[in-house]
């Protein structure tokens, strides 16, 4: 397994080590040891999700603040994304600064995601299935976002505009510069 820490610390590319025969391919996608000698902190993972997106979708940008955030382990199970992680840990010399990463069932990368993050993804595929596990549980009322084409961030999504489709609740959600007043 070979891990890359990316221009934002604490923020890690993972590229599992493949074995392939004439049956199919085999790869360690998580093994604890080399995970935590890697970034240099045990982490414990408590929730697995999984979503499925059609060509287009955007889950962004989001996060949990306080005692709720959450470290995150992402990977493609199927499909193709274009995932993103933005650092908004207030103290931190990259604050604001992005990492795009393209995640595929073909390339097996994962990202891991550290807390206070915020982080989200955009189907490249005709459907693009998604599976990230969390160190902390899910809790709403820590729950906050950045609208994806924040004009601060600058984020290029690859996908022209007219092909993102959105979720009602993703409409809705502020600027950096607002979001900013909320983060801890």
């Amino acid at each position: 397994m070979k891990i890359t820490e990316t221009k934002l610390k604490g923020c890690f590319i993972i590229e599992p080590r493949l074995f392939q025969d004439e049956r199919g391919y085999f790869f360690e996608s998580f093994n604890k040891n080399q995970f935590k000698e890697a970034i240099g902190e045990e982490v414990n993972f408590v929730q697995d999700n999984q979503s499925l997106s059609k060509r287009g979708a955007v889950r962004a940008l989001h996060y949990q603040v306080g005692v709720y955030a959450q470290a995150k382990l992402v990977r493609v199970l199927q499909g193709k994304v274009l995932d993103v992680a933005v650092d908004i840990r207030k103290d931190s010399a990259t604050f604001g600064e992005h990492v795009v990463l393209e995640l595929s069932a073909e390339n097996k990368k994962q990202l891991f995601i550290p807390r206070g993050f915020a982080h989200g993804f955009v189907a490249l595929s005709e459907t693009a299935e998604f599976f990230y596990k969390c160190d902390n549980f899910y809790n709403k009322e820590a729950e906050g976002g950045i609208i994806y084409n924040d004009k601060t961030l600058n984020i290029d999504w690859q996908i022209p505009g007219s092909e993102v489709v959105l979720s009602e609740k993703d409409r809705q959600l502020p600027s950096f510069k607002e979001a900013i007043l909320k983060f801890d």
